[in-house]
């Protein structure tokens, strides 16, 4: 291992512990009060949300292909991640300026920062991914996106199950159904609806909202970016190994 990635995998071994470890209590209480208020929503309701987000999930996931760059065929890890965070830089910024000023702009601007942000998020995704080496016209690579994702906002419990799929990808990935219609679309949607309710909706109120758009969505992106450097870690490791490493300590 080259002495300038060993900070990185040191900073890899410290993400797999916090995403095996087991739900704390408060976290085991949120899930339990957010599973009861979303069974007071009826069922027409999550579909049509279920519904609308698959779609416009399904139009970043199958356009953003042909905005994409080429994978980057030859370079090291260092490289990779020093672009990898320019690029996070980015659009961590970009994210902030539009909760900024859909934050400024009232309830129904307010609004319509969930799509917009949504699509921000994948797009930086996809070129994650291309700086990585990966090449996303590959349809398992659209959905390791998807799993990045659901790893980067998702209550533990979820991130539990999903970490042994990204942690096992080079195996789960042969299992994975053909068509992209069979993806969990409404645990996708409803995880990731409960985790940013909080973080979201004071953006509606005014007078603060400008402040929390902007704040909210700079330390979401920062989260996502986190989460995507850590499991193309994984890949590159494995690649490099054919093993993952153990986290620093045992997961409790």
């Amino acid at each position: 291992m080259a002495l300038l990635e060993e900070p990185a995998f040191t900073e890899l071994r410290i993400w797999q512990r916090r995403m095996q470890q087991k739900p704390t209590l408060w976290g085991r209480l949120t899930r339990r009060a957010q599973a009861r208020l979303n069974a007071l929503l009826p069922e027409k309701v999550h579909a049509a949300i279920t519904a609308a987000i698959k779609q416009m999930v399904r139009g970043v996931l199958f356009g953003s292909t042909h905005t994409t760059r080429r994978p980057e065929a030859a370079a090291t890890l260092a490289e990779r991640e020093a672009a990898v965070r320019n690029t996070l830089r980015y659009y961590r910024n970009t994210a902030a300026a539009e909760g900024a000023v859909t934050g400024a702009g009232g309830f129904l601007l307010g609004l319509a920062d969930f799509p917009l942000l949504l699509g921000l998020k994948l797009k930086f995704l996809f070129d994650v991914a291309s700086l990585y080496g990966h090449d996303v016209r590959d349809y398992t690579e659209r959905l390791f996106l998807l799993h990045i994702f659901q790893l980067a906002f998702s209550s533990q419990h979820t991130r539990n199950q999903v970490y042994q799929r990204v942690a096992h990808w080079d195996t789960y990935r042969y299992t994975l159904p053909p068509d992209v219609q069979k993806f969990d679309w409404r645990t996708f949607q409803q995880e990731y609806r409960d985790y940013i309710d909080l973080a979201k909706m004071a953006q509606l109120v005014p007078v603060i909202g400008a402040a929390v758009g902007a704040v909210a969505n700079y330390r979401l992106l920062e989260q996502l970016g986190d989460t995507a450097m850590n499991c193309y870690r994984l890949r590159w490791l494995h690649a490099a190994n054919g093993a993952a490493p153990a986290p620093l300590v045992p997961a409790t």
